[in-house]
Order: structure tokens, then C-alpha cells, then sequence
């Protein structure tokens, strides 16, 4: 890319509409790192959530795309950003803004760069955070008209939580998130339960690093997805055995382009690709649109989840997501 690279770091507070709950704990806000590229006229953004499960904050996040600012003015790109920076929000940011770049430069929209379908008509999963049966059900009825629902799980009481969620929508398609929530002593007993609810996919059952007990289930009829256990190519070995399902998330491969390597990769284990988000904007999910086009399930509701999203954001129909405009990336 001709001229200097100059890059640029903000941080942005979104709120959620009411809170969002899982496993770990409930927040009520997204708090984003945003970086700008600018070069020649044009300015590509990419945005990240500093995850702090994965020990990001947003402090250590800006420092680490502060660090590779002398490397973008001297036309880094890429390639070179996934060789020498650790996979993470980090590298997430700078990489989506590069994609973003080049596509300005180019006139052209990123899936045509990177020789991939156009994301068009991608249905994303619902999500309903994880409460009480009571509240689980109520919010199951509500939302009972999408047809994925993801469901947040974790703790005392799964098996009714997931009896509610079906009762209260029973027409949608479920997939359930643990978040590392479940053990080796409940794993069969909420199994079976999925089972019962016709379950397709079970995200992340046990603690990754603790996960051995999943061999015993390989012949499940649910697929097991690996969520905190896979991050990028480097963390596919351990996976067989375990997992018939991988979570891509681009915070966690470190951009785009990474994720385009690791949805290869897992599609060549015969591994069914789902792709997640953490709870961000639209700039978040622009760039993951690009691997939705390729996946079997989409995870991309977070915009939904939002008091508010960027402007342009993305344009939903229901659960249907539109393909991003270019003014908002790529």
C-alpha cells in the first residue's frame, strides 16, 4: 500500500439493553477498542473486545496495537501482522483494519479479496442469557418466533432451564452455551437433557484444559462445540477426540485472516464451523460476516443485544443479516 501508515486507537462504551449473563457473570456494558489505519485518503477501522478470561484488559490491548505502530507505518501487512503478533483482540483490531483498508484502496468489497462468497442472508443465533427457569421461559416465549436460539447456561439447574426453553419456544432451533460451566459428574445427566430438547449443538462443556471426560461422549448425538478451548491453527491438534465442532471467534484468532485459516483447517479435521462474537457492535460482526458465508451456525446477534449500535450498523431482518455496507467496513 503506497504512502505512510498511520495508525490510531479509541475506546467506546456501549450499552447493553438490560444485562447480559452467562457462566462467568453479567455486564451491562461492551467496552470496545476501535483502531483507524489511515494511508492515501482512506481510513480502514477494525474493532475488538479486550476479553479478560483470556487476561486482556483494555489498558494492555491498546498498549500491544500501540507497539506495532513504527511496523504499519513501514507498510507491515497482513501476513507479517500474524506472524509476529500473538493471536488475540489485539491483533484482531489491527488486522480487520487492514482488510478494511485494502478493500477502500481497492474499490472492491473483502470477500472479493479474499475469494469468498458474499455474505448474503446469513441467519444468526438469538441469544437468551442464563437465569432462573422462570425467566428462561419467559424469555424463550418471546423470542419463540426466531428461529435459532442460543442459550446460556452454567450452573445448579441446567436440566429445568433447558425444559423451560423448550416449552417456551418450541418451534426454534436450540443450541446451548455452558461457558465452561458444567463438570465431568453432570455432563451425561445435561447431555441427556439436551437430548430431550432436541438440542443441536452444546458449546463448551467442561473448563478448557479440563476437558478429557468428553472422550467418553464422542459418540453423542449432539455435536460438542470447543469455544475456550480452540483459539486459533495452533489449538486444532487437541481438539480430536473431544470436539465435532469448533466456535471461530476473530478476538480469539487474532483477525480475519487467521480465522479464514483456522475455518479451513477445522473444515479439513471434519469439524462443523460455527461463528461467534463477543458482544460488541457492528464493526465487530462486519468482518466475521465473511466467515458466516462459510459456516453451518452464525452467533452474530450481538448488535441485537445493544441499547444502541454504531451508525451504519448492520441491517437485520428478524434473526437475517444483510451484508455490510461498505461504510461500515470492508
Amino acid at each position: 500500500m503506497p504512502g505512510t501508515l498511520r495508525i490510531e486507537t479509541s475506546v467506546e462504551s456501549w450499552p447493553i439493553a438490560g444485562s447480559f449473563t452467562i457462566a462467568r457473570g453479567s455486564k451491562t456494558e461492551a467496552v470496545v477498542v476501535v483502531a483507524e489505519i489511515f494511508n492515501g485518503g482512506h481510513t480502514g477501522r477494525g474493532e475488538c473486545l479486550p476479553y479478560a478470561r483470556y487476561g486482556e484488559s483494555v489498558e494492555n490491548v491498546r498498549t500491544q496495537i500501540a507497539e506495532q505502530a513504527d511496523a504499519i507505518s513501514q507498510g507491515m501487512n497482513r501476513e507479517k501482522l500474524r506472524k509476529t503478533m500473538p493471536a488475540g483482540a489485539a491483533r484482531n483490531a489491527i488486522d480487520c483494519a487492514l482488510w478494511d483498508l485494502e478493500a477502500k484502496q481497492a474499490g472492491k468489497r473483502v470477500w472479493e479479496l479474499a475469494g469468498q462468497p458474499e455474505p448474503a442472508g446469513i441467519v444468526t443465533a438469538y441469544t437468551l442469557s442464563l437465569g432462573t427457569p422462570e425467566k428462561m421461559l419467559e424469555a424463550a416465549r418471546a423470542a419463540s418466533a426466531r428461529p435459532l436460539l442460543k442459550v446460556k447456561l452454567g450452573g445448579d439447574g441446567d436440566v429445568e432451564r433447558m425444559a423451560a426453553v423448550r416449552e417456551g419456544a418450541p418451534n426454534s432451533r436450540l443450541i446451548i452455551d455452558a461457558n465452561e460451566g458444567w463438570s465431568a459428574s453432570n455432563l451425561e445427566a445435561n447431555l441427556e437433557a439436551c437430548t430431550k430438547a432436541g438440542v443441536e449443538l452444546i458449546e463448551q462443556p467442561l473448563p478448557a484444559g479440563d476437558d478429557e471426560a468428553l472422550r467418553d461422549i464422542a459418540g453423542a448425538d449432539v455435536l460438542v462445540c470447543a469455544d475456550e478451548s480452540a483459539h486459533d491453527t495452533s489449538t486444532l491438534a487437541d481438539l480430536a477426540g473431544k470436539y465435532t465442532a469448533i466456535n471461530i471467534k476473530l478476538d480469539k484468532t487474532g483477525g480475519l485472516t487467521e480465522a479464514l485459516a483456522l475455518a479451513d483447517a477445522a473444515r479439513d479435521m471434519g469439524l462443523t464451523i460455527m461463528i461467534g462474537s463477543m458482544v460488541a457492535t457492528s464493526l465487530s460482526m462486519a468482518p466475521a460476516m465473511v466467515v458466516a458465508a462459510r459456516a453451518e451456525f452464525a452467533d452474530l446477534d450481538a448488535p441485537l443485544l445493544l441499547a444502541r449500535d454504531r451508525e451504519p450498523g448492520l441491517v437485520f431482518e428478524g434473526s437475517r443479516i444483510l451484508p455490510p455496507q461498505a461504510a461500515l467496513w470492508g
